[in-house]
């Protein structure tokens, strides 16, 4: 068996800071396709895997020295 190392799960608070966007503003993004969408724990619990976000903030930088 592989043993991988444990992922932290974010919340939107913690995404929110990491990112400088608003609650509205990521769901918006989740909507269009722009941003990932959170694993859902419960009716009202939502997280986001650590690396995704690493990833997707690697992204835009990316993009934005691309578009420079």
């Amino acid at each position: 068996m592989e043993h991988t190392q444990p992922q932290s799960l974010l919340p939107i608070r913690s995404i929110q800071a990491q990112t400088n966007l608003g609650r509205t503003k990521i769901y918006d993004l989740i909507r269009k396709g722009k941003f990932p969408a959170p694993i859902k724990l419960g009716a009202r619990t939502a997280r986001w895997p650590a690396a995704v976000i690493d990833e997707w903030i690697a992204q835009q930088i990316a993009a934005s020295k691309a578009s420079a």
